[in-house]
């Protein structure tokens, strides 16, 4: 895809739809994962969404009727941005590491 780097809120937010979940619980994830760097405001969450689902990297699940929580879950095509990403990050470490004198 040679597509350019995610940010690191959209980031998380790919690595937190491995399995459904609604806003807040993005929300929360997000904000366990980054050890609580990445605190993701609502709008803000909601526009991720927005050109996510545009993108085709998420999908919106059908609604339940015993909640009004709408549920997102990441597609192929994100679980293969999400890849990508993973690659290109592992990259810059290795290099960051070797250049600073810390390879393994």
């Amino acid at each position: 895809m040679g597509q350019f780097a995610l940010t690191e809120a959209v980031f998380y937010i790919l690595l937190s739809l491995q399995n459904p979940l609604h806003g807040y619980g993005i929300i929360q994830n997000v904000e366990t994962l980054s050890h609580g760097r990445v605190k993701l405001a609502a709008g803000t969450l909601y526009g991720a969404i927005n050109t996510l689902l545009d993108k085709k990297w998420i999908d919106a699940l059908p609604e339940n009727p015993q909640s009004r929580k709408k549920e997102y879950i990441i597609t192929e095509a994100g679980r293969d941005v999400l890849k990508e990403e993973l690659a290109r990050l592992s990259e810059l470490v290795e290099n960051g590491r070797k250049i600073m004198g810390e390879e393994k």
